[in-house]
């Protein structure tokens, strides 16, 4: 298999990566063909996927210009995966100029891409860490330099909670991040959940199973398990609803149904 000139050295690429795969739903360039086919396999039995992705993404960029209008200026995506068109620093600096941003991901394409797209940026960074050991996060020199934790932060963990399995204690995790965070900082979430997807579940099962057999288990969890990763903060309104429910810039009803599937919110810590 030819190993194209941005993939590190480092990486398997016989084996799928989510975040590649989320790449390729997205219509990007940086994902192989052992993604294609993972993503591929997933869409037969979810076709409407591509349309979930981009109303993540879209709902990412609006919660990102909230945080800002609530005067926000420092923005730390975990999970964040392999820039696309519309990213948080592009987002930010356009709501809130001067806005910093720290990336974090463990996956060594979407860091060296990150890094790539980052080039000669003085106020953003990426990470090479893991949402599971928050220490490694908070306290990595590039957080250190961009972000103040004494003044509010937007914390993203966007479509990322649902690969992290309950014996990895996400919520213990996410818990770990709020306590480092000073009060007025915002939790923006998203979340696979069986709940609004436009198909019957033992259809949805198929493509939970190709995450499973790619070894990144995909945890689908229910609305009530999903809020309770925003213990400790305040509910934006909305509060936790579908993505293409919350704060909308088009009407709702001109969505693709597939746009509903899983949940998002924006909570607010007291």
């Amino acid at each position: 298999m030819e190993r194209p000139a941005w993939a590190p050295r480092s990486i398997d690429i016989s084996m799928p990566s989510v975040a590649r795969m989320y790449d390729y739903y997205l219509g990007g360039s940086h994902n192989f063909e052992v993604d294609r086919e993972a993503a591929r396999r997933a869409m037969e039995f979810v076709p409407g996927l591509p349309k979930i992705m981009q109303a993540n993404r879209a709902f990412m960029r609006r919660a990102v210009r909230h945080a800002a209008r609530a005067g926000i200026t420092q923005f730390l995506d975990i999970g964040s995966g392999i820039p696309s068109f519309g990213n948080v620093h592009e987002v930010a600096r356009e709501a809130a100029p001067g806005a910093r941003v720290v990336y974090v991901d463990h996956d060594p394409v979407a860091v060296a891409h990150t890094q790539a797209v980052l080039e000669g940026a003085d106020d953003a960074d990426v990470v090479a860490a893991d949402l599971r050991k928050p220490r490694d996060v908070l306290t990595s020199p590039q957080v250190e330099r961009l972000i103040d934790l004494n003044r509010p932060v937007a914390l993203l963990l966007v479509a990322i909670l649902h690969f992290v399995e309950d014996t990895d204690d996400p919520y213990g995790a996410v818990a770990e991040l709020r306590d480092a965070l000073a009060p007025g900082s915002v939790l923006v979430v998203s979340h696979a959940s069986y709940e609004g997807i436009p198909l019957p579940r033992e259809r949805v099962e198929g493509a939970v199973d190709v995450y499973k057999d790619i070894r990144n288990p995909l945890i689908m969890r229910s609305r009530d398990e999903i809020a309770r990763f925003f213990e400790g903060y305040d509910m934006v309104e909305p509060g936790l609803v579908p993505m293409a429910k919350w704060r909308p810039d088009t009407a709702p009803e001109d969505e693709d149904p597939y746009a509903f599937s899983g949940f998002a919110g924006v909570g607010t810590k007291a």
